[in-house]
């Protein structure tokens, strides 16, 4: 039996890439799966831009799960967790494989594996698979499943219903009340009945805009910390269109899987933008520091549009894409395969 630890990133963005494809992984491959969720200290981030090899950056009570039968593989993401997972190699005789989500801190050769997408920019390499999409555990099953969960609820509001998929601030782009409301204008274009839901990184003031624009008769869920009733996968599921906000490309990811029409909310392109002072710090980045210090969400929207995936709002008619599955089940037998070499 092939042994997998998924050791869990400080973000849930990455934990939502890490936990997709491990589950895959036991799902296509049958491969057991162990959870390492970890605390750090504050030396964790220094260790890993330092490219050192320790469990230095890990408090003593969470060393406690890094223990010997060592797996065969580990999946993680993070720089925090860059110096663990080589430590766990090392500590195996070199013996465990190691695939890293995202862009690493450390040279990629570092690592058996480096799995990433477009707006990293990580130079080619034979150990670097260049996806175009996040690893994310929607699948055919769970839509499905979402599909007879969600349907007599959603079933109330009329349709063409169009999902909506609200982010956050990202990068040098914030999602704030002028946003918010140039998002409402061009939901209204399409017609139909918003099914709207936000997320962590919503602003409330957002929200609140939102929910005073948003037509009557619309359906707005305010994003809530662990919700059993959160309709996120009944939206992608139902939906006739959805629309997703440029900031988040794992909610891009993760609608293209519903293979509806799909478009993107540009917020960049908002005639009066809001700031922040984060915003304007890392906008500075983006023109001035080395690359790997920033992320570049407009080289992915251009790959994203002209795979067929989406379409920009307000530019085009969106048509059903071609789905992720082929991308995820390719991604696998890679996998797979490093095991086997």
């Amino acid at each position: 039996m092939t042994h997998v630890w998924a050791v869990a990133s400080y973000r849930a963005g990455e934990n939502s890439q890490i936990f997709g494809l491990t589950e895959r992984l036991h799902v296509e491959l049958g491969w057991e799966i162990s959870v390492k969720r970890l605390q750090y200290t504050r030396l964790a981030a220094a260790n890993g831009i330092a490219r050192r090899t320790t469990v230095d950056g890990v408090r003593p009570s969470s060393r406690d799960a890094l223990v010997a039968p060592w797996p065969d593989l580990v999946v993680c993401a993070g720089v925090k967790n860059e110096p663990v997972c080589r430590w766990i190699r090392r500590a195996s005789g070199n013996r465990t494989r190691l695939v890293f989500l995202g862009r690493t801190w450390a040279r990629s050769d570092v690592f058996d594996l480096t799995i990433t997408t477009p707006q990293y920019r990580v130079p080619p390499a034979s150990n670097v698979l260049q996806n175009l999409m996040t690893q994310h555990g929607v699948t055919d099953a769970k839509l499905a499943a979402a599909r007879g969960r969600w349907r007599d609820r959603l079933a109330a509001f009329p349709g063409p219903r169009v999902g909506v998929l609200v982010g956050g601030d990202s990068g040098p782009f914030v999602f704030g009340p002028n946003a918010a409301r140039a998002l409402v204008s061009q939901i209204r274009t399409l017609g139909g009945t918003p099914l709207v839901t936000t997320s962590a990184r919503t602003r409330p003031e957002a929200v609140d805009v939102l929910a005073a624009g948003l037509p009557k008769g619309s359906l707005l869920h305010r994003w809530r910390p662990d919700d059993p009733d959160n309709p996120y996968l009944g939206i992608l599921a139902l939906s006739d269109a959805l629309v997703v906000t440029s900031d988040s490309i794992a909610m891009l990811s993760e609608a293209a899987a519903a293979k509806r029409p799909l478009y993107i909310f540009d917020v960049g392109a908002v005639q009066r933008p809001d700031r922040s002072f984060k915003s304007r710090v890392y906008g500075t980045m983006m023109q001035v520091m080395p690359e790997r210090l920033s992320r570049d969400l407009g080289v992915f929207h251009d790959a994203f549009v002209r795979s067929g995936h989406a379409v920009r709002l307000g530019e085009a008619v969106g048509r059903p894409g071609p789905g992720c599955e082929a991308e995820a089940e390719a991604t696998v037998q890679r996998i797979a395969d490093l095991l086997r070499l």
